[in-house]
């Protein structure tokens, strides 16, 4: 785990133990370099294509604004269409066959595992996309896969740590609360016992999301400039932070404003768009009930039409899926560039590769 993987581009022989050879640029500075990144890698020139690749990147990266524009487009779905009696329908089948539970359990890890390996992947290929100014999913899996399989083993390990912290928790902290329940007196024990565990999972669950915010924005574009597994990259950025953990810090917290920000701005496009797309969906569902009520027909659920109705969900949710990953995919190129140029500005290395791309981007 610790060895160093095989370089697979020419890049800087420095060691990036220290600062820069250049004076570091701060945190606040770096937000103007993470802008102009994001302006030059989607509109100079504008490509569709390119925004396409990008946002298809971005989706499987994940991000809170797409997840809560997700959830709250689908409460916000016409209560004519039941999918709250579909849903409860749907347990009380797999309730009632028992091999069903299995099976769900089996396909829902199996769909999570395979989400968090195409987000490790395509982490390093957004990355590699902001360095080199150009998309090219096929090339940059075949070469930063080894690199993304480092980072996936970590992040499994990491949040089934997390998870076997919480179950062990919860059952050492059950037995005492069970019995204080029990008795008047220790009542109020119980509750302060309860709230204090509360909170330990609320600030370990804070630490862990810190810990993956760091490797995403910092220990990534380390793996990725030297070819270095995960445990030698996190050694790598430990030493800086020692090293300066002023500038870390102001980091750490422009992050959190930059990424309530871009949350803000994001849900802003995002609302109109939805309301605009669930007014269309229902006035056209509308119109083609009134149609067939004019022509003497009447609507009635056959495989037909239930064909229908299920073409148009799989087109909705398309056009759900295309909407977010485009509408917050600007958000998450901005992020990475913010963290990628932070670091570049304390790694000799990264900065080597920084560099060149300026220059590139410079030339006619």
């Amino acid at each position: 785990m610790n060895a160093q993987l095989p370089p697979l581009t020419p890049i800087s022989d420095a060691r990036t133990e220290g600062r820069s050879t250049r004076t570091a640029v701060s945190a606040t500075g770096t937000i103007s370099l993470a802008l102009d990144d994001t302006l030059r890698l989607l509109f100079r020139p504008f490509d569709a294509w390119r925004w396409a690749r990008l946002g298809l990147l971005c989706l499987f990266l994940g991000g809170t604004t797409p997840s809560a524009a997700l959830q709250w487009s689908l409460s916000a779905l016409p209560s004519d269409l039941r999918l709250t009696d579909l849903v409860t329908g749907a347990r009380q089948y797999i309730a009632q066959n028992p091999s069903l539970i299995f099976l769900v359990i089996v396909f829902a890890l199996a769909l999570g595992v395979g989400f968090l390996y195409l987000r490790s992947v395509f982490r390093f290929v957004l990355v590699d996309s902001l360095i080199k100014r150009e998309v090219a999913l096929r090339r940059a899996w075949s070469a930063l896969r080894r690199l993304g399989q480092s980072y996936f083993r970590w992040l499994v390990g990491t949040l089934l740590a997390l998870a076997t912290t919480f179950s062990i928790m919860v059952i050492l902290a059950f037995p005492g609360l069970q019995a204080a329940m029990t008795s008047s007196p220790g009542g109020l024990f119980a509750t302060a016992a309860l709230a204090l565990i509360l909170s330990l999972i609320v600030l370990l669950g804070l630490a862990v999301g810190l810990l993956i915010m760091l490797t995403d924005d910092l220990v990534v574009p380390l793996m990725y400039a030297e070819r270095l597994a995960l445990p030698s990259a996190w050694r790598e950025l430990w030493q800086k932070m020692r090293h300066d953990p002023g500038s870390f810090a102001v980091y750490i917290l422009l992050r959190f404003v930059l990424s309530v920000g871009v949350s803000v701005a994001v849900l802003l496009f995002l609302v109109p768009l939805l309301v605009g797309v669930f007014s269309g969906t229902i006035i056209v569902a509308a119109t083609v009930v009134l149609a067939l009520h004019l022509m003497g027909l009447v609507w009635v659920w056959n495989l037909p039409t239930i064909g229908l109705v299920v073409a148009a969900l799989v087109l909705l949710s398309a056009v759900l899926v295309i909407l977010l990953s485009t509408v917050g995919m600007p958000g998450q190129v901005f992020l990475q560039s913010f963290g990628l140029r932070f670091i570049a500005a304390r790694s000799p290395s990264l900065e080597t590769l920084c560099s060149i791309s300026d220059e590139q981007g410079r030339l006619p």
